[in-house]
């Protein structure tokens, strides 16, 4: 049964075929990925960048997806101002979002990334107002989570990047390659 890891590119979807507006061509795994049965073990929004498992393995794919299993993610969020420890502390216990509380995160500030790539288009800068990149780990995976969390503790989520699912990692790999493993 085959499992990949893929690092998926900024504004592609999570899936293999679009099923939105017709003539919206949007571009899917289909263009990166050309292995047979093989499916995504959770998703990532189109404009958020990173590891993706797929696999064949339904049980696999429940154990990734399913938030009861609590496969640790860790996510690079690079948000919008200087992220102050008290912001860092809340995304630590669990913030309470319009569908609920989340669960406690393990949150830390980091040094800009220097391993990854840049995105294609780039983010908007204001010269006016600081950025700052943070490392959370989450086990859940709710829509939009990162975006959500960081936005209600005042801290927009500029770039998203998930680096880890479980025991897997993103390692060398280049937006758009993957890997069997």
């Amino acid at each position: 049964m085959p499992t990949i890891l893929f690092n998926k590119p900024f504004g592609v979807l999570s899936q293999f075929t679009d099923k939105g507006t017709e003539g919206s061509a949007r571009p899917t795994l289909s263009a990166y990925i050309d292995l047979p049965d093989v499916y995504p073990a959770g998703r990532l929004d189109r404009d958020s960048e990173g590891l993706m498992v797929l696999t064949s393995d339904g049980a696999l794919q429940a154990r990734i997806a399913n938030p009861k299993f609590k496969a640790p993610k860790v996510y690079w969020a690079q948000v919008e101002g200087d992220i102050a420890a008290d912001a860092l502390t809340a995304l630590a216990r669990g913030v309470t979002l319009k569908d609920g509380s989340t669960l406690p995160a393990k949150a830390r500030r980091i040094d800009a990334p220097t391993q990854i790539w840049p995105r294609a288009p780039p983010i908007r800068v204001r010269k006016s107002v600081p950025d700052s990149w943070i490392e959370l780990t989450l086990r859940e995976g709710r829509n939009r989570q990162v975006r959500r969390m960081t936005a209600h503790v005042g801290y927009p989520t500029l770039r998203l990047i998930r680096v880890a699912i479980g025991g897997w990692t993103l390692d060398d790999l280049h937006p758009g390659q993957w890997r069997a493993v």
